[in-house]
């Protein structure tokens, strides 16, 4: 049991997104223990909203009491603290802004989104494909895995920024690359939630978290 914060930090015509998805143990009608993906939170924040402010609402975030909430974990039998981890694309926003969620005294992985063939990285500085990220989102949510709660305010418009991806194919290199349909489409709700479903989906041995 656990829960995974994706945080897509734009830039100065860009959103900036933050997601809660939280990874669950669920009994099926036969008894057997299913691994879900649960979306609880989806926030996006005005243009142009100063990265302090973005950072303390992270850090206030990361520190809810409905985060830290014991929970019963059918796979242990037994009931446990979920682990909190925060995923932050750091793509084009350099240090200067994870800078300062460390300087809240926040723990996170550093994920660099690149259109390479293979996530790479050690410590918490992660290289990942974007088609990786994506298909982190898209697989769990078209086979049912990935379950929307009730009331996100967001869930449409994350809904429609899935739907205007289209997936574009080199046919000299073969190699794969993600647009929208218009180039005023926005992409920020995705990939805040992309980060923390491929976060939640990857072998806990290779993610070593940044201090």
């Amino acid at each position: 049991m656990a829960y995974y914060v994706g945080l897509d930090l734009g830039q100065s015509a860009d959103f900036t997104a933050l997601t809660v998805v939280q990874r669950v143990n669920e009994v099926n009608g036969e008894g057997e223990v299913e691994k879900r993906l649960h979306l609880r939170h989806l926030e996006r924040y005005p243009l142009r909203t100063p990265y302090t402010n973005v950072a303390d609402g992270v850090a206030t975030l990361m520190r809810s009491p409905v985060l830290q909430k014991d929970e019963y974990d059918p796979a242990r039998n037994r009931v446990s603290t979920p682990r909190v981890e925060l995923l932050v694309d750091s793509t084009g926003v350099g240090r200067a802004v994870t800078d300062l969620l460390k300087s809240r005294g926040l723990c996170f992985k550093r994920i660099t989104i690149t259109g390479g063939e293979k996530a790479h990285g050690s410590g918490g500085e992660w290289s990942v494909p974007k088609r990786d990220l994506v298909a982190a989102l898209e697989v769990p949510f078209h086979t049912g895995a990935l379950r929307v709660a009730e009331g996100l305010e967001l869930w449409p418009t994350l809904h429609e920024e899935l739907l205007s991806f289209r997936r574009k194919v080199n046919l000299k290199t073969a190699h794969d690359s993600y647009e929208h349909w218009r180039e005023s489409d926005h992409d920020d709700l995705v990939l805040a939630c992309a980060l923390a479903c491929w976060g939640a989906q990857r072998p806990r041995s290779v993610l070593r978290v940044l201090r």
